[in-house]
This record gives C-alpha cells, structure tokens and sequence, in this order.
C-alpha cells in the first residue's frame, strides 16, 4: 500500500513538472496567468492539477463562430468602406461628438470589424422591473422572430412570464431561439424548456457538458445578455433574468444594474453576435442568411454606437482597448461602475496615470461579494488607485452589477464586461460603445445620483483597515490573474 502511494506521489509531481513546463513554453500565456498557475501547482499539486485540467486549459478553437451569410449582407464591403473612408478623411460623420473619436471607431473597425452606426435610438433602463416589462412588452409585439440570449436564465417567476410569452408567441406562428449558457445557467437544461421546443421554438446551451459535473470547458463562458426582436429592437447590457434581477433576493437586496435597449442599425451588429453564438452552440440547426433578420430599420435617432464583441477566440483582448482607449482620451473624468474590479496591469497603470495628470477618476463597486475572492481582490487593486487620487465610492443600496464607463460627457459603454481578467481573456463578451453627448451625459448624472447611495472609502479608512483583511486581499491578489 505504502508503494502505491509513493508511485501515485511521485506520477503526480512528474506530472507537474511537466504540466509546469508545458505552462511555460508551450502556451503562451500573460506571465501573471502563468505564475499563478505554477503557484496552484506547486502548492496543492493533485488537487491543483485537477483544478488546472477543468479550469486552466487555453481554448484552441481559432474559428470558433462561423456564419457563411456575412458576406451576403454585405459586412465586409462595409467595414472595408468605413475603413478607408476614415483614413482618407472623407468619412460623414454625422455629429462632431462622433467625429472627434474617429481614431477609437477606427481602433474597434480595424481588431473588431465593428461597424459604426448613427441612427439609433437608445434607452438606459438601471432598474430590473422597468426593463423586464419594457422587454416582455417588446415580446408581446414580435411578428417574425425572437431571439434570446443570457448567460443566466432562471426558471423562477420572471424567467417563467418570459418563457409564458415566448411559448405563446412560437404558437402564433413567431420563430422563437433561446440560448443560454450551460455554466451559468447550471440549473437550467433544454429539456427543462420542452413546451417550448414542442411549440415550435428552439432551445441550445452553450458549451455544454459532456458528463454530469464535467465540462473540460468550464473556465470559458457566454456571459452575453443579448435579444433580438424581429431585427428591429436590440436589448444589451447586465442583466440576467432571475427574480434576484428585480430586487427579490434576501442577499443582494436591490438589484442596481444597466441595459439598453435599442433601435436603429446597432440592432443588425446584434443580430450578428447572436447569429454567430447561435450557430456555434445548436449541433441540430444553424441560421442561413434570410433577409428577415436584417430589415430596413427608418432613421431611429442620432446616436452613435459601435457593438464590440470579445473572448478568448479573439486575437486581441478588444472590449479591454476600448476602455484603455477611453482612459487615455480622457481630459476631464473617468466615471466607472463594475461589480468586480481586477484589472491587469495596463488598465491599472493607465487609470493611475490618469488620476496623476489631473483626470477625475471616480470608481463604485458593491458593498457586499457575490464571489468572496474577487471581493477581496478588487479591494486589493483599490488600494493603489486611492493612493494615487481616485475617489472610490461603495454602494449601499444592494448590489450593484453595472458595468459602464463614461468620460468627459463624450464618450460611454454598457454591456456585459466587467474590468477584470476574465471578462478580458476568458470570458465572451460584448459591449456597446456609445459616441453621443446626451446619452453620456445622462449615464454621468445616473452615476452621480448613485454616489448619493454610496458611502466614500477614502485612502485614511483603507490603509487602517484590520491586518486579516489584508491578508485575504493579498491571497486573492496573487490569485487574481485566474479568478
């Protein structure tokens, strides 16, 4: 018995070293990724090579979303376009506030291909139950198709009046897809939505797991919100549907979040994403280009927006250099909201830079965790922003969930990525960048009736904070790049 043990010992530690090496040289990984990847090995060496197997392994899928009807609505001749056109300066911009970010529409046209729309029209919901009656109203209306995505979809009260509608709608004849994630909808299964299907819609999960309890792509989800309704009304943002979204959970008291909801031609780059999520994730049909996902929608507004998408398919970590290149633009102030606040080092440096040439950063974050080690680390990444003059404020009013960012009442973005490493790297994103002075504007004077709900964390009360507390943030730190 006693040989046994040694041999499983020392198959182990050999396979560490190995596993170690591979880390190293074969993947090429941030060398923070890689270092706290190695500390997981070294410290916890079986349990962590089994943690590495389910949660460490790089997604090698290169052509991951495939749609052959790009081409057919003409995506590519328009990117084309608006590239050359904004380098040869002939580009109509139609508001100067629009024009004067030529350089970041070019930025996400260029890594992203995403197109530029100027005609939209655009409503910030900050509260679930607005929202949600907002879009089971806009489901009511569907007369062609609906399409639903979330990453977490809850069959409880307002999952079910959704999946009411939806059920009722597919019999009238309205083609009707759902997907979600398997991950974060782990109580949720196709089979759970049967009356659905059995009405005519269809049902997928994303990335879903091959065994009960094991999924060798765990680490990698669709943390998407996205709906769709007859190619004409686009819903983006940060909430989920569960009764937690509408203030009803007795952990998370007020749900205070940002959606979108939209019309204009931003609707057809979000029929796109779901289009190509869609494809990926049902093994029985894929959608083929049909000119009804993609009417001609009359001018909506005078609103700017780019639709940008990210994941660990991405050559670059997009939605990340869409905020780097806000900070850099900034003249005035950074206003940020996000529930977890773990950035890497260049959004760090570059927001300390910012507080240090001037710039008003102001970050919230929420009062209390809904995952104890990213409390902590964001509390850890705080520290160094306090110091270099930031103003933090933490809000008391439940939990908030937004992920936004504004600057200078010119520039702002709603959507699904937090400033952390996994909504950089590892997680599928998207987020809409918004170029219009009075939709910014308004996402300011929301940021700062939230700080009224706030209490401030100055850099006196972080530095007196207990020594324990300390110590959980500097573990969390360490262990941040694979959070």
């Amino acid at each position: 018995m006693t040989q046994v043990i040694s041999l499983i010992i020392t198959g182990t530690l050999i396979i560490n070293i190995f596993l170690a090496i591979a880390l190293i040289f074969l993947e090429r990984r941030d060398p923070t990724s890689t270092w706290a990847w190695l500390l997981v090995l070294f410290f916890v060496p079986i349990v962590g090579f089994i943690i590495y197997l389910l949660l460490g392994r790089q997604l090698r899928e290169k052509h991951l979303f495939r749609w052959e009807g790009r081409s057919k609505i003409g995506i590519e001749r328009l990117i084309d376009y608006q590239l050359e056109a904004i380098e040869d300066e002939s580009f109509e911009f139609l508001k100067a506030d629009t024009e004067q970010y030529h350089d970041m529409i070019y930025l996400h046209l260029r890594n992203n291909h995403s197109v530029l729309t100027q005609d939209n029209d655009v409503h910030i919901f900050t509260d679930g139950n607005e929202k949600f009656e907002s879009l089971l109203d806009d489901l009511e209306h569907a007369k062609d198709h609906i399409h639903i995505q979330y990453y977490i979809f809850r069959l409880d009260g307002i999952g079910q009046r959704i999946v009411d509608v939806l059920i009722r709608k597919a019999k009238a004849g309205v083609k009707v897809r759902m997907l979600f994630d398997d991950i974060g909808s782990r109580d949720l299964h196709v089979n759970h939505l049967h009356e659905l299907t059995e009405s005519g819609g269809e049902v997928a999960a994303f990335f879903p797991a091959i065994l009960p309890l094991i999924n060798p792509r765990l680490n990698y989800r669709n943390h998407r919100k996205l709906v769709i309704i007859d190619g004409r009304v686009g819903y983006i943002g940060g909430f989920n549907v569960g009764d937690e979204y509408l203030g009803l959970s007795k952990k998370f008291g007020y749900w205070r979040d940002t959606h979108l909801r939209m019309e204009g031609s931003a609707v057809h780059p979000l029929q796109t994403r779901f289009i190509l999520d869609w494809n990926q994730a049902s093994a029985k049909t894929h959608i083929q280009y049909d000119e009804r996902f993609f009417p001609a929608i009359p001018r909506k507004g005078t609103v700017g927006v780019q639709i940008v998408s990210s994941g660990p398919d991405s050559q670059w970590e997009d939605i990340k250099d869409g905020y780097l290149k806000m900070i850099f633009l900034a003249k005035e102030y950074i206003y940020i909201q996000t529930p977890y606040f773990i950035p890497d080092t260049s959004v760090l440096d570059a927001l300390r830079i910012a507080c240090l040439s001037g710039v008003d950063v102001r970050i919230m974050i929420p009062n209390k965790p809904d995952h104890m080690f990213v409390y902590w680390a964001t509390y850890s990444n705080i520290g160094i922003l306090l110091k270099a003059g930031a103003k933090v404020y933490i809000y008391e009013n439940g939990f908030i969930h937004s992920k936004m960012i504004v600057v200078d009442d010119q520039v702002s973005t709603v959507g699904t990525a937090n400033i952390d490493v996994r909504s950089f790297r590892l997680n599928f994103e998207v987020n809409a960048f918004i170029y219009d002075r009075e939709k910014s504007h308004e996402l300011a004077e929301i940021f700062e009736q939230d700080i009224q709900l706030c209490t401030e964390l100055t850099f006196e009360d972080y530095y007196n904070r207990p020594r324990f507390i300390k110590v959980k943030e500097s573990v969390s730190r360490l262990l941040s790049p694979i959070l």
